[in-house]
């Protein structure tokens, strides 16, 4: 599991029916020095398929590969990255 931060959304003209009902997110992976509030490059941004309603900005805990579509067991669902939380705050020591 990785901490995202949201850089933006992504607008689908067509969707696989299984995947109705979500928002398709963009966000870029946060080092441990970015998530101390450390200003580092930033990541390739990717793709994450989004059920809780993540906005711009906010820091989320995402699944990726086999984990991603283990909460929609036993339907199948095509995504490779998944909201699993939005995080309100982090504490790193």
């Amino acid at each position: 599991m990785r901490v995202v931060e949201i850089i933006g959304k992504v607008t689908l003209s067509k969707a696989h029916p299984t995947l109705r009902g979500a928002s398709w997110k963009l966000g870029v992976s946060l080092s441990h020095a970015e998530i101390k509030g450390r200003k580092n490059g930033r990541g390739e941004p990717f793709v994450i398929f989004d059920e809780l309603g993540a906005s711009q900005g906010c820091k989320i805990a995402v699944a990726e590969g086999p984990e991603a579509s283990a909460p929609f067991h036993p339907n199948q669902k095509p995504i490779d990255a998944y909201n699993a939380a939005i995080l309100d705050t982090i504490d790193v020591e």
